[in-house]
């Protein structure tokens, strides 16, 4: 069997504000912005180089917008990401080393909180 986490939804107050903060803020690429039904507006965006992706939209869910904590994206180099999204807008908290980890935090506009991770492409060392 094999069991792919791909599509994480977020739940948003106002998919258009959301939507621009993801795509210009965080750079995630729009993947698509469809209505299958009335009421129900779909918009998939992913992040650079992510095989998962995450969907905000109307009539999807009963999540409280701003909900939702914890989703990490991992970089493999902290200050080259966080500069870059901090270029392009994005709130982004300054680096926490966590006994040789390094950890950055941010919120999107309803409050949903986001950590960024650096994992080096070698891996940690013993």
């Amino acid at each position: 069997m094999e069991l792919r986490l791909e599509v994480v939804q977020v739940p948003v107050s106002d998919v258009d504000r959301a939507k621009a903060f993801y795509t210009d803020n965080l750079g995630f690429v729009l993947d698509h912005d469809v209505e299958h039904i009335p009421g129900m507006r779909v918009v998939q965006l992913t992040p650079p180089g992510s095989s998962a992706s995450i969907v905000i939209g109307t009539g999807m869910n009963s999540m409280i917008p701003g909900s939702l904590e914890g989703l990490q994206l991992v970089v493999p180099d902290m200050e080259p990401a966080r500069r870059e999204l901090l270029g392009r807008g994005a709130p982004v908290s300054e680096v926490q080393d966590m006994g040789g980890f390094a950890f950055a935090y941010f919120s999107d506009p309803d409050g949903n909180r986001w950590v960024i991770q650096e994992i080096p492409r070698q891996g940690p060392q013993a």
